[in-house]
């Protein structure tokens, strides 16, 4: 049986999902605050982490950078009320994987949860532990990206992103490829957030360095590559 984590402080919310799941075979333990739901994350292992933002003693936030900081890779979704796309980035940096806005349907967060625990734990030991372009170099396992000598400090978002680019090198991609490859989301045509990481990614790999290598091709996607095309804007 599926085993998750419910980090919520609201009794009413805790009963009504707790009975949600178990109804379909999945059993959980509950927490009132990020500070004891750390310390169950710390003990035990679960399939998926629900998690309230704002609790008292300690927030949803601030228990996600605690976990992640120590290690813990267990998929976490975020509840909040809040929903607009700052809020949202700001969950995704701490190292959500993602995020439902309060009020949500109880059979989408069931499907959020089943699918992310069907990652395989073990999809990134397939995979080569260094990958390379040009003059930058991705550690997977130190969680590293070096770029000519210069190391660059990327949130956990930001990792996966260029990550995905470095295992698709002058291929262009699209935004909603990437909101569900990369991020597990669905494409928003209505929000630029997928405009705002690249922004954020470009600051960082491509700035104060002379040759850029993320280009956007107009109206298509992104793309890494060592030269742009004439079709870029």
């Amino acid at each position: 049986m599926m085993k998750v984590l419910l980090v919520e402080d609201e009794p009413k919310m805790v009963r009504s999902l707790k009975k949600g799941l178990e109804e379909h075979q999945i059993e959980v333990d509950a927490a009132m605050d990020g500070a004891e739901g750390g310390r169950l994350a710390g003990v035990n292992d679960y399939a998926v982490i629900i998690s309230d933002v704002m609790m008292p003693e300690m927030n949803g936030l601030d228990m996600l950078k605690q976990l992640r900081q120590n290690g813990n890779v267990t998929p976490v979704i975020l509840l909040t009320a809040l929903g607009q796309t700052d809020e949202k980035i700001t969950g995704f940096e701490a190292g959500a994987d993602d995020y439902l806005t309060k009020p949500f349907e109880f059979r989408e967060l069931l499907v959020r949860v089943r699918a992310l625990a069907r990652r395989p734990k073990s999809s990134y030991q397939q995979t080569p532990a260094i990958l390379r372009f040009a003059d930058i170099e991705m550690n997977l396992d130190k969680k590293e990206c070096i770029r000519d000598g210069q190391r660059i400090q990327l949130t956990p978002r930001e990792f996966a992103l260029m990550e995905y680019l470095l295992r698709n090198p002058g291929r262009v991609i699209s935004k909603a490829e990437i909101s569900t490859q990369v991020w597990n989301l669905s494409f928003d045509t209505g929000t630029n957030f997928v405009e705002v990481y690249f922004n954020f990614l470009r600051k960082k790999v491509d700035k104060g360095f002379p040759k850029k290598l993320i280009h956007t091709q107009f109206r298509i996607g992104y793309v890494l590559r060592e030269k742009a095309d004439l079709e870029e804007s």
